[in-house]
C-alpha cells in the first residue's frame, strides 16, 4: 500500500476545468497533503489548486478498459519531502492543464502523471506530477520507472538474502557451534564433578 501511494501512476484523460478552492485540514487527511508552494507559509487553512477531467476506467492494472468516469487531481509543489518528486511548477502545471481544456469534440487528450489515492468522504486527491498530450483516450502508458524500480527491489532483496546468508555462515553459526562445544564440555565437567562426590559419599556408606 506504501508504495502504491507513492510510485508514479498515469492516467489517459481529458482536462475540463481548473479552480482553486480554499481547504480546512483535518488532523487526519493533513498527512495525505503536500506543502505550501516554495517561498509560502505552512498555515492550516491555504489555497488548494485542482484539476478535473473526465478519466477512461481501467481494470487489472490497466490490463482491462471499461467507460469513462470524473476523476480529480491536486496540483501541489512536494519540495524537498516525501515522495521525492522535487515538484516546484505547481503554478505551471496548472497554466498547462487549464490550456489542455477540452469541451468539445475533437476532444484534446492527455497524459497525467500523478502519485496518492482518491478518498473521496476524506476529500483526498491524486497529486499531478505532469500533464503530457497524447493522441487519444486509447493511448497506453508504460509504467517504465514503476518495472525499473521493483526490478532493482527484487535484486536488492535477493542480494540482502545473500548477505545474511554469508553472514550467518561466517559468524552466526560458528558462534553457535562454539557455544554448543562449550555447553558440551560443561556437560561433561557436571558429570564427572558428580561422579567424584558419589564415588566419595560411597567411601563413607556402611559396608557389608
Amino acid at each position: 500500500m506504501f508504495l502504491y501511494y507513492a510510485l508514479p501512476q498515469k492516467d489517459v484523460v481529458r482536462v475540463t476545468s481548473t479552480e482553486v478552492i480554499r481547504t480546512d485540514f483535518t488532523s487526519f487527511n493533513r498527512l495525505f497533503y503536500a506543502q505550501a508552494d516554495s517561498g509560502a507559509s505552512e498555515l492550516a487553512t491555504r489555497d488548494l489548486r485542482l484539476i478535473n477531467t473526465e478519466r477512461r476506467k481501467t481494470y487489472l492494472f490497466g490490463l482491462i478498459r471499461g467507460g469513462y468516469g470524473t476523476m480529480v487531481y491536486r496540483n501541489e509543489d512536494t519540495g524537498w519531502i516525501w515522495p521525492p518528486y522535487f515538484k516546484f511548477d505547481s503554478s505551471d502545471l496548472q497554466a498547462e492543464s487549464a490550456a489542455q481544456i477540452s469541451t468539445t469534440e475533437p476532444y484534446q487528450w492527455v497524459q497525467i502523471t500523478h502519485y496518492g489515492w482518491r478518498v473521496r468522504f476524506l476529500s483526498i486527491y491524486p497529486n499531478a506530477i505532469s500533464v503530457t498530450p497524447v493522441d487519444g483516450p486509447d493511448h497506453r502508458p508504460m509504467p517504465w520507472f514503476n518495472i525499473l524500480f521493483f526490478i532493482a527491489l527484487f535484486a536488492a532483496l535477493l542480494f540482502l538474502r545473500a548477505a545474511w546468508y554469508q553472514f550467518r555462515e561466517r559468524t552466526l553459526d560458528p558462534m553457535t557451534d562454539k557455544a554448543g562445544d562449550r555447553m558440551d564440555e560443561v556437560g561433561a565437567d557436571l558429570a564427572e564433578r558428580r561422579g567424584r562426590l558419589k564415588r566419595w559419599l560411597d567411601t563413607w556408606r556402611s559396608k557389608k
